[in-house]
């Protein structure tokens, strides 16, 4: 006779501990409830092993031999310059384990239980866990289902490890390439492009899509397109690699473009298709909850069609990003608790891309506030015109502003350059506040900074603009 599964009761458990899970577990715990969390692999999820972390740290790393191979535009001089691609991974993978080891910390701190193992929701309030040690079974009122995605894999271009590449490869590389395809232009596949076309990789980058970064505004993907072709990149838009063939030493490309196909080969190719959410497994079907295609169904305050269970970040769809998952755990604890919660609004939530030029964007592009009925005023300000930019040697970039002619409300901001990743907060607060126009008008910004061309666009939408 078998031994009955250990069992536990709390308050909330949570399946799933990267950005959206762990942080859900945090404050739930801090809001008095007796927490659980469950994970399969490392806590921290995706985004601190295996995503935004690591990447930021590689991206580092080509920033710093970037600025080395240019000394001399700064009056210095550096010598043999070169890196070690081995020891920039172990700085990466380093940086990602000491943030991982923190979370475990925090899980301590706030007395959550850690129960490392597949979960699977068995029935309302019930979660059944495979741990080395066997099954346990944890009950609880409310369930927060944060397990995240996974890279989208297309027929006939999946990933080998050894010339066909995931993410999770080119984070840890066999080797550094010497002629790289990059299959998919968002931002997984622009900042991997960047990161190797910097460190001297013969880089192609091959979107289907009419350009490069296609879900930013259409302005800012020509300019930032205009930069990768100078640093040397190929960009191929419109186009779609059909097959691959491999060898033991190369990868031949049957790419498709203007309706014919050229070959073109390889020794190494970075698949960025997508993602997909990890809904399988779970125990949803059986439960009845609705699943489109890749996520988990919510509602705008993350419940599912099934009481007390709810979707947080990559597995409750777009857009796919940590910081939104981090607020709807938030959100989501805090709704559990009784408290008054205000749902996430997806247009107020930025996008960035730390590739070089970096690129960074929050609410409605000109297009789709133009496609939403908006009468539109817009304004542009180059980075050539700020001071603190052409001290930097950085004087390529651009900030643009949307705003409602009418009621003069900031509809959206889009920007290209260096550090436009730190400077967007700004207009996400001004998105969250619904600000208008005269409100940006009337903000002093401090001089010198990068920020003045925040400002300055916002003055160049009224013909108001004073450094161009």
């Amino acid at each position: 006779m078998s031994a009955k599964p250990a069992q536990a009761s709390y308050d909330v458990i949570v399946i799933g501990a990267g950005p959206g899970g762990y942080v859900a577990a945090i404050r739930a715990a801090q809001l008095g409830k007796k927490v659980a969390i469950v994970e399969r692999e490392h806590l921290g999820g995706i985004c601190l092993n295996w995503g935004c972390i690591p990447t930021k740290a590689l991206l580092r790393s080509a920033e710093v031999f970037h600025l080395m191979q240019h000394a001399g535009d700064y009056g210095l001089s550096a010598d043999k310059i070169g890196y070690d691609l081995d020891k920039v991974v172990k700085r990466s993978r380093g940086v990602a384990a000491q943030l991982s080891g923190g979370i475990g910390h925090l899980m301590k701190k706030n007395k959550v239980t850690v129960v490392m193992g597949s979960a699977k929701v068995t029935r309302p309030g019930e979660v059944s866990v495979q741990t080395e040690k066997g099954t346990e079974t944890l009950k609880a009122k409310d369930i927060i289902l944060a397990t995240g995605a996974r890279a989208r894999e297309l027929p006939g271009l999946e990933a080998d490890s050894k010339r066909v590449w995931t993410y999770k490869d080119a984070l840890n590389p066999p080797h550094m390439p010497k002629k790289l395809l990059v299959i998919g232009s968002g931002a997984i596949g622009i900042e991997f492009a960047s990161f190797f076309n910097t460190l001297g990789a013969d880089t192609t980058v091959v979107e289907v899509m009419d350009r490069v970064l296609p879900v930013e505004d259409a302005e800012i993907s020509a300019f930032a397109k205009k930069q990768f072709v100078k640093q040397g990149m190929k960009i191929m838009e419109k186009a779609m690699v059909k097959q691959l063939d491999r060898a033991a030493d190369k990868v031949t490309a049957h790419i498709e473009t203007g309706g014919k196909v050229e070959k073109q080969e390889f020794d190494t190719v970075i698949s960025a298709v997508g993602i997909v959410g990890n809904v399988e497994g779970l125990g949803l079907e059986e439960l009845g909850v609705k699943i489109d295609r890749t996520h988990v169904v919510v509602n705008e305050y993350c419940e599912t069609d099934v009481p007390g269970l709810y979707a947080i970040g990559d597995i409750a769809g777009a857009p796919w990003l940590a910081h939104k998952a981090s607020h709807e755990g938030v959100m989501v604890a805090e709704k559990i608790a009784g408290q008054k919660v205000h749902a996430v609004r997806p247009e107020s939530i930025a996008g960035c891309t730390y590739c070089h030029p970096q690129v960074a964007s929050v609410g409605y592009s000109e297009a789709k506030a133009k496609e939403l009925g908006f009468d539109v005023k817009v304004g542009r300000f180059p980075f050539i015109g700020n001071g603190k930019a052409i001290a930097l040697g950085e004087p390529e970039g651009m900030v643009k502003t949307v705003f409602d002619a009418k009621t003069g409300e900031l509809l959206g901001a889009h920007m290209v350059g260096a550090e436009v990743t730190e400077m967007i907060q700004g207009y996400v607060i001004g998105r969250q506040l619904e600000t208008t126009e005269e409100d940006l008008m009337h903000t002093v910004f401090p001089h010198p900074t990068l920020s003045e061309m925040m400002h300055e666009s916002v003055l160049d939408a009224y013909g108001r603009a004073i450094h161009m």
